[in-house]
């Protein structure tokens, strides 16, 4: 513990810089001086304990990633796709993101992976592990968008799972259509031909969870 306490210091520089979070800004958001920060980060300070908590929760890490080896943790870059993406192109949502991976991944609200469909739908993603074929992200979708511009059923293999956070949410899942609203959640196998449409006024928002093989289709 000695050693982890000696490079605690620099271990909060490289998260930070890593959030993409600059000193001032860190300094502001804990309401203490520039120098305060400086001198954590150069090993000339101890924080207390409350101030390690406001730090591990502002740059959204457990507490104990700070006291662990560079590397081990992974925090999502600030980065957004340029081009609109055709849903019916990604054959199974883990094909959607980068080859990022850790064994602990911690994402910044502000520095989320955002991937925007052509139909008015929005993926950030959540977490990067190492567990391949897993996909955990949010999902927006505006009103009146859906699953493919072109209203075709996709299906892929695996299960999704899905809580509704705000708005409201068609989900056609074969022959079965449900209004997923807010605080509803659901599960079911994907390769049952499926698709997700907002047909009310509002932004619909939810936390989704995609974990199956990899070797995915989408219909025809």
């Amino acid at each position: 513990m000695t050693d982890a306490i000696a490079h605690l210091g620099s271990r909060l520089k490289e998260i930070r810089l890593k959030s993409g979070l600059s000193l001032r800004e860190i300094a502001r958001q804990l309401d203490v001086s520039p120098s305060f920060i400086s001198q954590i980060e150069n090993g000339k300070s101890q924080p207390s304990v409350a101030t390690l908590y406001s730090f591990a929760k502002l740059l959204s890490v457990p507490v104990d990633v700070l006291f662990q080896s560079s590397g081990d943790v992974h925090i999502e870059p600030n980065k957004q796709l340029d081009i609109e993406v055709n849903r019916k192109n990604l054959a199974h949502p883990t094909d959607a993101w980068d080859s990022s991976k850790a064994r602990i991944s911690s994402i910044n609200p502000n520095n989320r992976s955002l991937i925007t469909m052509d139909s008015g739908v929005t993926w950030e993603r959540l977490a990067a592990t190492a567990e391949e074929s897993v996909n955990f992200m949010e999902i927006n979708y505006a009103p009146g968008a859906e699953t493919n511009k072109s209203g075709e059923m996709i299906f892929h293999d695996g299960f999704e799972y899905g809580y509704a956070l705000e708005g409201e949410l068609e989900v056609t899942i074969g022959d079965l259509v449900l209004q997923l609203s807010t605080g509803h959640s659901l599960g079911f196998d994907s390769s049952i031909p499926h698709r997700f449409r907002n047909t009310g006024p509002n932004k619909f928002r939810g936390i989704w969870f995609v974990h199956g093989c990899h070797s995915a289709h989408t219909s025809a």
